[in-house]
């Protein structure tokens, strides 16, 4: 059993992307679903959709890959992790890459980017950055 879907569902499209595939299949869950969301609202991955196989439901990640065929994800990486949360207000969310990166928040009204929380005036676990 993995003791962080999360981290694994991170690691499951870091390596498809080192490896160049052009999607990666992960468990499916409601947070990982939102997480796949906003990656494809802000243009780090093609699209993304829900696979029932029999029982299991698995998320279908089709990345994204520029022209010169460089991945549009540099980095993503895991911030608030089982053992050790890491927490923020509205005044405390850090910026990624200058705002060229995005942190992915759960809040009390969702699963949101560091900006929209921004706007919102809310605060809450900061589950990864992308850039």
């Amino acid at each position: 059993m993995i003791s962080d879907p999360i981290a694994d569902m991170l690691t499951r499209v870091r390596n498809a992307i080192r490896a160049r595939h052009p999607k990666a299949d992960v468990p499916a869950s409601r947070l990982k679903i939102e997480i796949a969301r906003i990656l494809k609202e802000e243009g780090y991955i093609a699209t993304y959709k829900v696979v029932e196989e029999g029982a299991k439901k698995t998320i279908r990640i089709y990345l994204k890959y520029g022209s010169d065929n460089a991945p549009v994800i540099s980095a993503i990486e895991r911030v608030s992790r089982p053992g050790c949360r890491v927490y923020v207000g509205q005044t405390e969310i850090p910026r990624v890459l200058g705002g060229m990166g995005i942190n992915i928040l759960t809040t009390p009204r969702g699963v949101m980017t560091g900006r929209d929380a921004h706007k919102e005036h809310i605060g809450g676990e900061i589950l990864c950055r992308v850039w």
